[in-house]
């Protein structure tokens, strides 16, 4: 006791900013790839204007990633987090129907994998 009455109290420990960052910059989160499949019910301009819509792609970059999943079958949209990988693989389920081509039913496929590394 202290002589006001008080108990000594210990000054708490606080770490210094840069190590603050340091470790802040060491927990980088995984990170994820979502991933347009091919079908034969969507058009390169569907594909185009969704990039743009949901990923703000450009309309160059939308066009590359229509012709790999046409070419290719599946063409890597964004690596992101994993939340936020879910969330755009979730809003091309739900991009709807491509009104260019009538036998069209519905949205694209898209799924989520951890990148190459992760």
């Amino acid at each position: 006791m202290t002589e006001h009455g008080f108990a000594d109290v210990a000054d708490p420990v606080v770490a210094p900013a840069k190590e603050k960052q340091k470790k802040r910059e060491n927990k980088k989160q995984p990170r994820y790839n979502v991933i347009l499949w091919d079908d034969d019910d969507h058009s390169y301009d569907y594909v185009i204007g969704m990039m743009r819509k949901l990923f703000g792609h450009t309309i160059d970059r939308g066009f590359v990633i229509a012709r790999q999943v046409d070419s290719q079958g599946k063409a890597i949209c964004l690596t992101t987090t994993m939340e936020h990988a879910e969330l755009k693989r979730d809003q091309i389920h739900a991009f709807g129907k491509d009104r260019h081509i009538d036998r069209c039913k519905g949205s694209m496929k898209a799924t989520i994998e951890p990148a190459p590394g992760e």
